[in-house]
């Protein structure tokens, strides 16, 4: 589908394999229909069908964006196409509302869907997938001197701070925000529409020891987009433009801000389900973007490692909501990571298999989402790639061009 930059159209690569195989394989269908074998002078009438019909599985032949990720079949990628169209249908029969399903192996994108009216170029809100994208601001602030992960808290905030902090708010640092480790027993209320405050933060109560006890904690994020704010002299936004963004071509992102002027750093970024794609390509690949090093491979590792239990948590009784958390990012079964936000928002990362899921969602069903990967897209890698399968893949484009987002009916 169309991206829209500098108020033009412009179109995701092709893969002029791929636009030669559909175009080849819808005049096949077109020509018994007319009893006879086409002529020179149908043959661009023919041509143009099949174009159209392309144009409706969100691949148009125009001037493709530079800053797209490449396209490939998914055979030519290790996968079939009937086991994503087996995963897409399961899906959309299973999980409450679906928005948007993105599948990239091998750095090559092999699997898009929309359910109307979502699009490719609409963004949508992240909600705590957002936290991902703060950690990567505190990672490149680290990395550029400018803080560092033993700094406490409290040095960032002087007129904010309690007049008599305890031992624990004392030595929380900026590592135990990042692993939702601050030592709150529970997470500071706030107003979601306003944000939260840092005064409110940190008056709250620091009942464990920072490092020794896991809750999940929005206001905590915030934190860490003030302190990068207070470390740099820029929003969490406005400082991953050029280190980030636009490295990656992730154009306009949003997000949203409090009354104190921090980006709500926990939640409120949209950006479009491509760049939610291109962000775990990005930590996929350690840090590495067309030859050149965005971020550190030693961040990528520590964010994404297991900084601290979480069994304990909320959500531990989840098989992977207890497989440890890093720094904003779950740790999954299957040595997988992933960044994750309300209403079913993922950005999965699958080192062992060279591939990233994006998926975008107003649904409470994530753990389900997880397990149809598990279940039916995990067991469909190869690590070489399979004869081409001309009429698997049109039967996955044609199911992938029909979807309407909707509720699950209830049995």
């Amino acid at each position: 589908m169309a991206t829209h930059q500098n108020g033009k159209e412009v179109y995701p690569s092709l893969n002029p394999d791929l636009s030669a195989q559909f175009i080849s394989s819808t005049i096949a269908r077109v020509t018994p229909a007319m009893n006879t074998s086409p002529t020179r002078h149908q043959l661009p009438i023919l041509f143009a069908i099949a174009v159209l019909s392309l144009g409706g599985s969100a691949i148009k032949i125009r001037a493709a964006d530079a800053s797209a990720l490449p396209r490939s079949t998914p055979e030519a990628q290790g996968i079939s196409s009937s086991a994503i169209r087996s995963f897409i249908e399961a899906a959309d029969q299973r999980i409450d509302t679906l928005h948007s399903f993105m599948l990239v192996r091998h750095g090559q994108v092999i699997a898009e869907a929309w359910w109307s009216p979502e699009s490719a170029d609409q963004r949508h809100v992240l909600w705590s997938l957002s936290k991902s994208f703060t950690s990567t601001a505190v990672g490149l602030a680290v990395e550029e001197g400018k803080l560092s992960l033993d700094d406490p808290v409290l040095k960032f905030f002087p007129d904010e701070a309690p007049s008599d902090p305890d031992k624990n708010l004392k030595t929380m640092q900026v590592r135990h925000l990042l692993s939702m480790s601050g030592g709150h027993d529970v997470e500071p209320k706030f107003d979601i529409e306003a944000g939260p405050t840092v005064k409110g933060f940190l008056a709250h109560p620091v009942s464990h020891e920072p490092g020794t006890w896991f809750r999940y904690n929005t206001p905590g994020s915030y934190l860490l987009s003030a302190i990068v704010t207070k470390a740099t002299g820029q929003t969490v936004l406005d400082y991953l433009k050029p280190r980030l963004f636009e490295p990656l071509g992730i154009a306009d992102p949003e997000w949203g801000s409090s009354a104190e002027g921090y980006n709500f750093g926990g939640y409120g970024l949209f950006v479009r389900t491509e760049d939610i794609a291109k962000f775990g390509q990005l930590y996929l690949q350690k840090g590495q973007w067309k030859g050149k090093a965005i971020l550190s491979g030693s961040w990528v590792d520590a964010a994404t490692s297991k900084q601290v239990d979480n069994a304990q948590g909320p959500h531990g009784k989840n098989p992977d909501w207890r497989e440890g958390y890093g720094f904003q990012f779950w740790r999954c079964r299957h040595n997988c990571f992933r960044g994750d936000g309300r209403d079913g928002q993922i950005c999965l990362v699958i080192p062992d298999h060279d591939a990233v899921i994006a998926i975008t969602a107003k649904t409470s069903q994530m753990q389900t989402e997880l397990d149809l990967v598990w279940e039916i897209l995990l067991p469909a890698f190869r690590e070489e790639a399979l004869p081409e399968d001309a009429d698997g893949h049109n039967a996955l484009l044609e199911a992938t061009a029909k979807l309407t987002a909707h509720p699950v009916e209830k049995k």
